[in-house]
């Protein structure tokens, strides 16, 4: 597994690095949104990948569902530590300051998703859409569970 994990994680690697590389630069604030965005790009790009193979608006390939499945999980792992700059908000962030004052909150939506995402990977590992397809559809609410709650529209 860690195989095919390598290409992913270069890839989160180089673009949350590009963060990194610019941090001198930035507050601290603009480093910890530039973070978040980062990580949420590529677990959009992905969640959007299998959203489409889901729908039936792209075939079905399970080994790429996979690796987009683990790429999810992977990120939902780490997207928290873009929020341990406590109130790091700019002009760009669309998070909500409550992310701050309802701490636990905010965790248990995060934890929330991690699970989910975790339980997608091996619903992904059957390769059966119709195993697959309610708990992309969990992941999915998590989403929005938290988005409804501590982002802005």
């Amino acid at each position: 597994m860690l195989k095919k994990m390598i290409l992913p994680l270069t890839l989160a690697a180089a673009i949350l690095g590009l963060s990194s590389a610019v941090y001198a630069e930035e507050s601290p604030a603009e480093a910890a949104v530039e973070y978040r965005q980062g990580a949420y790009t590529i677990t959009k790009t992905h969640f959007g990948r299998m959203g489409a193979m889901v729908k039936g608006a792209t075939e079905f390939n399970a080994g790429e569902f996979k690796k987009d499945a683990e790429v999810v999980a992977m990120m939902s792992q780490i997207v928290g530590r873009g929020f341990e700059l406590k109130d790091s908000i700019t002009d760009d962030s669309e998070a909500k300051p409550n992310i701050w004052t309802d701490p636990e909150g905010f965790k248990s939506k995060l934890e929330a998703f991690q699970v989910e995402a975790a339980n997608l990977v091996k619903a992904a590992d059957t390769g059966d859409m119709e195993q697959i397809k309610p708990v992309f559809g969990k992941v999915a609410e998590t989403c929005k569970a938290c988005h409804k709650e501590y982002r802005e529209d």
